[in-house]
C-alpha cells in the first residue's frame, strides 16, 4: 500500500465511525506503518471536508502537554488538533451524550488572540503579547477508537480526540493573573474528582501555545488572531455519562459548567 493509500484508507476508517456511530479498532493496528505525518494528513483530510461543509475553523487545541500522559503513550511532545464553530457548546449549556462515542472532560486555559503568531520561533512571551484576554474551558475529548485503545497516530489522525469545548463568559488579562499558579477544582455532579494547576502543562500553558505556533510553522499555518487555543488539561480527564454535570471552578478565572443530557 502506498502512503496516499494509507492516508485515504485510515480516513475512510475514521469515516466509518462516524456514519455507523459505532467505535473502531485503531489506526495502528488496521495500518501498522502509518506515521505521525501521515496522521496529521489523515486529520487535515477530515477537516477539510468539514470546512468545505461549511464549518470554519475557530482555533485549535493541545494534547499530551503533561508528562504522564506523554510518558503513557511513549512520546516527548504534545499533539494539536482543530476547533470547528459546529464544536463549541455555551457555558452552562447542555451536551445530548449520544451525540459523542466515549466522551470525557478536563479543564483548560483557552487564550483567545488579538494578532497572529507564527513559528519558528515563537516565545512564551509572544504569545502573552499576542493574547487579547484568557478564558476557563472545559474540552469534552472524545475517540473514535474503541475503548480508547490509542497511541500517538491514532489521536492525532482523530483530530487530536477533541470532541467539544466550552468557554467561560468573563474574560481575564494575562497582566492579572500568574497563570502558572492558576488552581482549578473539578467536580463531576457536585463531587471534587481532581485539582490542577496551570504549571502542569509545560511548566506554563503560554508555553504550550508557543509550541504549537512553532509547530505548525511546519506545515506553513500560522495561529490567526481571534483564534482560540485550548492549551491543554490541566488535570487528569474524569468520564461522564448522560445525566452528569461537569464544573470547574478557578481561583481567579472563576466557573464554566456543562451539562450532558
Amino acid at each position: 500500500m502506498s502512503d496516499q493509500d494509507r492516508i485515504h484508507s485510515a480516513y475512510r476508517h475514521l469515516l466509518r465511525a462516524e456514519a455507523e456511530h459505532k467505535s473502531v479498532n485503531p489506526l495502528t493496528e488496521e495500518f501498522p506503518d502509518i506515521t505521525v505525518d501521515e496522521a496529521y494528513q489523515v486529520q487535515m483530510l477530515t477537516i477539510g471536508q468539514r470546512v468545505k461543509e461549511g464549518l470554519p475553523i475557530v482555533g485549535k487545541k493541545i494534547g499530551l502537554t503533561s508528562l504522564a500522559m506523554q510518558e503513557m503513550l511513549g512520546v516527548d511532545q504534545p499533539d494539536y488538533g482543530h476547533l470547528l464553530n459546529s464544536m463549541q457548546i455555551s457555558n452552562k449549556g447542555n451536551i445530548l451524550a449520544n451525540r459523542l462515542f466515549q466522551p470525557k472532560a478536563e479543564a483548560e486555559i483557552a487564550f483567545i488572540l488579538n494578532r497572529d503568531l507564527k513559528g519558528p520561533n515563537v516565545t512564551l512571551q509572544d504569545v502573552l503579547n499576542a493574547t487579547a484576554y484568557v478564558v476557563p474551558a472545559l474540552e469534552i475529548v472524545d475517540s473514535r477508537v474503541k475503548d480508547w485503545n490509542i497511541k500517538l497516530q491514532d489521536t492525532i489522525a482523530d483530530n487530536a480526540s477533541s470532541g467539544l469545548f466550552v468557554l467561560g463568559d468573563e474574560r481575564f488579562s494575562v497582566d492579572d493573573i500568574d497563570l502558572t499558579k492558576e488552581e482549578m477544582k473539578l467536580y463531576r455532579n457536585g463531587e471534587h474528582m481532581n485539582t490542577g494547576y496551570g504549571s502542569a502543562v509545560l511548566g506554563h500553558p503560554a508555553t504550550c501555545v508557543a509550541w504549537l505556533a512553532n509547530k505548525l510553522y511546519e506545515y506553513n499555518v500560522i495561529l490567526k488572531a481571534g483564534e482560540v487555543i485550548l492549551s491543554g488539561a490541566l488535570s487528569a480527564a474524569v468520564n461522564v455519562h448522560q445525566g452528569d454535570r461537569v464544573t470547574a471552578e478557578f481561583i481567579n478565572l472563576g466557573q464554566v459548567e456543562v451539562v450532558f443530557s
